[in-house]
């Protein structure tokens, strides 16, 4: 498998943090972040060599000038496997991903998803965005620290965790429940469809309970990300009312 590039100043950090075997890192000179200068302290610390690159090398490197000046090649992400995150007998918290697109999207879902506290977060391998550099730089580094698999298919996977004692919810702006009158407290599974469809209609009904959030105003939908983490916290919320 090819090596990755990681960039941004969080990404590199935690990936440094992290259990990839990271190669190189680049650092364009002049840089006087604070974080910086604990991100060379760890590189030596790891024993990763540190080359000096113009910005504009990295950027060409990295595919985007949203780089902060640092970059890393590391060895590719790694997905879990299913039963890696699947802790029977607790009140576990998961999010599955239906079909989203949006590479920025999906890193913020996993970046919330891990803020919040869940066991991990399940993706479809096809129709689907998966993870890459974009996607790391948009959760933050949050993808080295919760756990993300990849299933060939969704509506088996709920099956599997119905089985394993999960309560599945997924998002519909159609739905007259609210999630916000839902009992959360339990082993819980909440699904979040794609950016234009929303969760396809197989996947729908392996559902225990489709949930909306309330909106008002003249905008009738919130983005994907924007309504799992209002979804997620919903969760931390409760149980720590419990």
């Amino acid at each position: 498998m090819k090596d990755e590039i990681i960039y941004g100043l969080n990404s590199v950090m935690e990936a440094l943090r992290g259990k990839r075997r990271a190669f190189e890192l680049f650092v364009a000179p002049g840089g006087s972040d604070r974080r910086l200068e604990k991100l060379l302290a760890l590189a030596a610390e790891k024993g990763v060599p540190v080359r000096q690159r113009d910005k504009r090398d990295i950027a060409r490197l990295c595919g985007t000038e949203h780089h902060q000046g640092v970059a890393l090649r590391a060895e590719p992400f790694a997905y879990a496997q299913l039963s890696d995150i699947l802790v029977p007998g607790t009140d576990g918290l998961l999010l599955v991903l239906d079909g989203v697109q949006d590479p920025h999207n999906l890193g913020a879902l996993i970046r919330s998803a891990a803020c919040a506290g869940a066991q991990g977060v399940i993706i479809p391998r096809d129709r689907a965005v998966g993870v890459t550099a974009t996607v790391e730089k948009a959760s933050a580094g949050a993808i080295e620290t919760i756990p993300v698999a990849e299933v060939t298919n969704v509506a088996h996977t709920l099956e599997e965790l119905k089985n394993a004692g999960f309560w599945i919810y997924g998002a519909d702006g159609e739905s007259p429940l609210s999630i916000f009158d839902q009992k959360l407290t339990g082993a819980v599974v909440l699904v979040i469809g794609s950016e234009g469809e929303g969760i396809r209609p197989l996947v729908k009904k392996k559902c225990d309970f489709l949930v909306s959030i309330p909106l008002r105003g003249g905008v009738n939908s919130l983005n994907a990300s924007v309504a799992g983490g209002i979804l997620l916290f919903e969760v931390v919320r409760q149980r720590s009312k419990s």
